[in-house]
């Protein structure tokens, strides 16, 4: 599997677009649950799709990786999060994937068009994401044992931004029940900000890091999101330093005061 894909593994549920396929695979795995599974193979490129207001349209490839035919459908949705982080997504007509049914011969590729619909917003980020999904089959082999598949789905986030749009984050630090040291970080820009690496600091920018969090937390703006930072050892209380960095390699530092 193409490693800069970001697949995340899925198996159908209801809000595939094609109910009956989805029903008819939940009632094969709750007969059979032993079936053996079978997964099909693509990739998407770009995996971050990056648009400006004066897009109208941009290339997206498709490849299939496997040795088999596959068929995908793609839908779009508007990507928000509550306050508290939580992504939510919505189907979506305010873009379209075309062609938005993908049949793929073993090792082939094909070049589709993800345009906007609506007009861009001038002064904030508009927040979509693009799922591609495998369309599977069940299928009897000769041996007469019947095979459920698995669906394989990508979630790509499309970002379309102006000019004007920044991210704006504040981070503040605290603790779990736990004693643990958290952070919590929270966007009040109109652009996403995504965290890279956290790391809680004492004394020089050389210094070994009390305690750190790696990762890829999207926080779109509007909303926080709390990260547990991972400590070899108690972090005792008192005055630190937060350093934040983010996906584009700039990074941003506070002061913080550990309970």
């Amino acid at each position: 599997m193409n490693a800069q894909t970001a697949l995340s593994r899925s198996f159908l549920s209801g809000k595939f677009s094609l109910p009956t396929i989805a029903l008819l695979l939940a009632a094969c795995a709750a007969l059979l649950p032993a079936a053996p599974a079978i997964a099909g193979s693509f990739s998407v490129t770009p995996v971050r799709i990056y648009m400006t207001p004066r897009d109208r349209a941009v290339a997206v490839t498709i490849t299939n990786e496997g040795d088999s035919p596959v068929a995908l459908q793609a839908d779009i949705n508007v990507w928000s999060q509550k306050p508290d982080g939580t992504d939510e997504l919505v189907l979506t007509d305010d873009m379209v994937l075309s062609p938005p049914i993908i049949k793929l011969a073993p090792k082939a590729r094909q070049v589709v068009r993800l345009a906007l619909l609506k007009p861009a917003d001038a002064s904030r980020q508009l927040t979509y994401r693009l799922i591609v999904r495998e369309v599977p089959e069940v299928t009897a082999p000769k041996g007469g044992t019947l095979e459920v598949p698995i669906a394989l789905a990508l979630s790509m986030p499309v970002f379309i931004t102006p000019p004007p749009a920044k991210r704006e984050i504040n981070c503040q630090a605290g603790r779990d029940a736990a004693a643990a040291v958290m952070v919590t970080c929270a966007n009040t820009g109109s652009a996403y900000a995504q965290i890279r690496e956290i790391s809680l600091q004492r004394g020089d920018a050389a210094s070994t890091p009390l305690a750190r969090f790696e990762g890829g937390a999207y926080i779109l703006p509007g909303a926080r999101k709390s990260m547990a930072l991972a400590a070899g050892a108690p972090v005792a209380a008192g005055e630190a330093t937060l350093k934040v960095t983010f996906d584009d390699g700039k990074d941003q530092s506070f002061v913080v005061r550990l309970p």
